[in-house]
């Protein structure tokens, strides 16, 4: 039984976890507003919570293993490209008009796309917590639990912001682009070729990504407006 004393580490190991979730978390919520953005109004608190149910999940799974899976190569390489095409396939996919019609099929893509996005995203975050807990799983189970209603709340918020100001749409997709940028440059694969570069590379390899989603996305949303 841990003593919640700052001499037994339990307190400041719980406020890194908190912290951890906070920052990192964001990312997760800007995905789900993401995907849910096209659905239609009583269906969106649907794909939060089978959004972030379904990542949860992953992420239980990913604590097993997520440190041996970052020690492949090519798998942060993958991991990248499968975000940058999520960052564009969202944007294009913004402003659609047969969402009604479908919905339950919009329901479970959008379920899918969440789980998917997180799932290459979440493996940092998985790796932090589980460094902040020292191997602690009631501390991991903490860090997973907190993590749930910050990533709802965050996500309701953004959804907020995108309704109210279409141009967030934009920054989000570009974020997703920003995070996969920098995810490929810190491949092992890449180790020995990054190893030189100073660290502002890892700001122009965010800055590629996010660019790369955001002009290959854009021309979509103007072809689905123009047929409206």
């Amino acid at each position: 039984m841990h003593e919640l004393t700052l001499e037994g580490g339990l307190l400041v190991s719980v406020l890194q976890i908190i912290l951890i979730d906070i920052l990192l978390g964001g990312d997760n919520a800007v995905v789900i507003a993401l995907a849910c953005r096209g659905l239609p109004e009583h269906l969106r608190n649907k794909g939060i919570f089978w959004g972030v149910f379904g990542a949860i999940a992953l992420r239980i799974v990913l604590i097993f293993f997520a440190l041996k899976l970052l020690a492949l190569p090519y798998v942060k390489i993958v991991g990248a490209l499968l975000l940058l095409w999520i960052g564009i396939k969202l944007l294009r996919e913004e402003g659609g008009d047969d969402h009604d019609v479908h919905a339950a099929d919009h329901l479970f893509g959008a379920i899918r796309t969440i789980v998917v996005a997180d799932a290459v995203m979440s493996i940092d975050n998985v790796i932090a917590v589980a460094a902040a807990a020292k191997g602690d799983i009631g501390l991991v189970a903490f860090g997973i639990v907190i993590s749930v209603p910050i990533i709802v709340w965050g996500s309701k918020l953004v959804l907020k912001l995108m309704d109210r100001f279409p141009w967030v749409i934009t920054i989000g997709a570009g974020l997703l682009g920003w995070i996969a940028g920098g995810m490929l440059l810190h491949d092992v694969a890449l180790h020995s070729v990054v190893a030189g570069l100073p660290t502002w590379w890892n700001y122009v390899a965010g800055a590629v990504g996010a660019a790369i989603v955001v002009l290959a996305g854009i021309p979509g949303r103007r072809g689905v407006s123009t047929t409206k």
